[in-house]
Parts: C-alpha cells; structure tokens; sequence
C-alpha cells in the first residue's frame, strides 16, 4: 500500500501529527513524512520512543486531535510506561495511533536481538489494551476502512490502537538523503581506536558500529574476546560499559553513537557521577540514525562536549579529524581519568558490510572469558 493511501484514511480519522523514532521497516514511512513536513510543528523525530509517547500525549493536550507515533517494536518497552500508566484509559484516557515496525515476525528469518522480541510483540499491544491490525503487502484499503471503523470508537473512549507493519507493506516513491559535511567514516574512527586502545575491552553499540568493529578485527585477524557487540537495548552502551568498567581494572572504551547517546542520556549523568578512572565514552555522531534509514537526530544541534562536562566527566574531546582523533585516543590512554571523545563522521558505510559471524552467546562467553583473566 502506498504511505500516501494510508496516511490520508488516518487523517479522515483526525490525524495531523506524526512523532517517532525511525525504523527501517518504516522507512517509506519516515521518508514520506521527511519529504511532506521535513521537522517541526507536524512531526518530531523524538529520542527515544517513550518520549515520543510523551510527546504525542502533550499534543492532544494542547489540540484534542489524534496523535500518530511511530516506532520498531524493539522500542515497544520504552513506550510502555507513558501508554499504560498516562495514556490508558483508566488514566487520563489520551488516544493514539501507532505504527509499529514488525522486525522478527514468527516465521521470517531475522537477527537474533529481533527474534523473541518479534514473538511477544502481539502480546505486549494486547496486554496494555491496544487494539493492534496486521498491515501486510496483502491489505486491501477494504480491510484498512473496516480496521479504522472499529479504532474510531477506541479513539473516541480515549483508547489506542496500533498498526503492525510487515515489510514490504508501504511504499513510497521518493528517497530521502540526509548528509553532513563531516569527513571521517565510522567504520575508520572504530578502525583508529582499534590501534590505539592495545588489549584494552571494547563495548560497541548496536547497529552498524558493531559490525565494523567485528570485521575489523577479522580483518586484522585479532581475537574478538576483547569486545562486547551490544545487540539490541539501544541506548544502554554505555552504562554496559559502566558496569564493566567499575569492576575491572582495564580500561574499557565504550563506542556508542549519536541516536543511542540521546535515547537514554541519563546514563551519562550516571556515568559522570560515578566517574570511573577506567571508562572513555567515545559518541561516534553523524547526526544521523543510520542503521535504521538515514533520518537526522539532533545531534548535530546540540553541543555533546559540554553535556559531558556537565554530567562531570573530566576530561572531554572532540575530534573532526583523524589526527585530533589520534590525540585524543593517545591522551585518553595515558590519563587516568573518565574520558568523553566526540568523533565527528560522515554519513556512510561500505555496501558489502556484513553482519557478525558468532551468535551473541558465544560472544558472550569469549569476552567472559577474557574478563575472567583480569581479576
């Protein structure tokens, strides 16, 4: 179904605001709503998808209208506090409208972090009393038209509903590009910290960081017992890497990403407070959720430095070029004191990217391992 047919059965509905956090499955979606509105007062890419829950609710507040948000059904569990506890209806009754990227649909071959996930996603929108519809490539605008004539009454007795989109299920002609003026890849910012950081533990976060950092090692054919590919919990890289941190004595360096950064921000002031000599949190930041599409975070609006030396991290960089990188890995290494680089990157990896080659378990058990010859 073309997004152009569904969003105008929505706006029949009363829908006229769109908020989320970007997701692949999605990206007809999300490209779409780039295209039509870009970002401001009709759609508001969010941190994390709570906050956009929030948000959504705070707009029919102020206008009485119909809010959509969007999201992968891995962030399902940060939405569930503000839809069960603020938006129920035995609440403050808030409708919504959400559209959920189906990733690990019983039945379709995907990642691990997506599988179980995938399976309980049904369960959880019953659970919290949304009524959920199935949007395939299959759906008729017959079958959209009945779905929606039983969601009105919801809507109307302050209750949500959900889609859940298979791939494939929208499409959408236009491409979105988003592009910076940055000039470092990703793939060689992790590559210059592979070189710089010896034996030391690497912590990466999901997505396409943990990817490079798994084939650069191949590449090199070093052992993979030095790092932690954190695969799905987006956003919790770096308070993995905290807990790490305050019980070895190596140096732990957490490679986490711009998107993941703001969706859990708390964890740096967390960070900060506890202020392990061991820890350096490099925020790899293109301004982009790339993994997920391309679309733009806020990153580069805001000034991640000065929220780092806020939050009491003592020493903090920031890196626009590989020797400033350089300097800055040297001096993380030699100063014993928590560490915040801001590596800026272009838009961008290679095509034949692939994906890592050992199951998360075993994963688990080599770095276990490594960490068991520490103590």
């Amino acid at each position: 179904m073309k997004v152009e047919q569904f969003t105008e059965h929505l706006r029949s509905e009363g829908v006229g605001f769109y908020t989320g956090v970007p997701d692949s499955q999605l990206k007809p979606l999300c490209n779409y709503l780039m295209d039509t509105y870009k970002i401001g007062r009709e759609h508001i890419i969010a941190a994390n998808e709570g906050n956009c829950t929030a948000i959504a609710a705070g707009y029919h507040l102020a206008t009485g209208k119909i809010p959509l948000v969007y999201m992968q059904n891995s962030g399902i569990g940060n939405m569930i506090n503000p839809a069960a506890s603020l938006l129920n209806d035995r609440v403050y009754g808030i409708p919504c409208v959400f559209v959920v990227g189906w990733r690990g649909e019983p039945g379709v071959p995907d990642e691990p972090q997506h599988i179980f996930q995938g399976q309980v996603t049904q369960t959880l929108l019953e659970d919290m009393d949304i009524l959920s519809f199935i949007l395939s490539p299959e759906t008729t605008e017959e079958e959209l038209t009945a779905f929606l004539a039983r969601g009105k009454e919801r809507l109307a007795a302050g209750k949500s509903i959900a889609f859940l989109v298979k791939k494939g299920a929208l499409s959408y002609e236009k491409a979105f590009v988003y592009q910076n003026e940055n000039r470092m890849m990703r793939e060689e910012i992790i590559r210059h910290i592979v070189n710089g950081s010896g034996d030391d533990i690497l912590v990466s976060t999901t997505g396409k960081a943990s990817r490079e950092l798994f084939e650069i090692r191949e590449g090199n054919r070093q052992s993979h017992q030095y790092d932690f590919l954190t695969v799905g919990s987006m956003g919790h890289c770096s308070s993995i890497a905290l807990g790490i941190a305050m019980n070895v004595q190596k140096t732990v360096w957490c490679l986490d990403g711009d998107g993941a950064a703001l969706m859990h921000m708390g964890g740096m002031a967390v960070i900060g407070a506890n202020r392990p000599e061991n820890l350096v949190h490099v925020v790899i930041n293109n301004g982009a959720h790339e993994t997920v599409g391309g679309m733009p975070t806020v990153a580069q609006r805001i000034d991640l430095c000065r929220i780092a030396a806020g939050c009491g991290y003592p020493q903090v960089f920031h890196a626009d070029d590989f020797q400033e990188l350089d300097a800055a890995v040297l001096a993380a290494r030699q100063a014993k004191a928590l560490t915040f680089i801001e590596a800026s990157a272009a838009i961008g990896a290679r095509e034949e990217l692939g994906r890592p080659t050992i199951a998360p378990q075993e994963n688990k058990r080599h770095f276990m391992q490594y960490l068991s010859t520490l103590h």
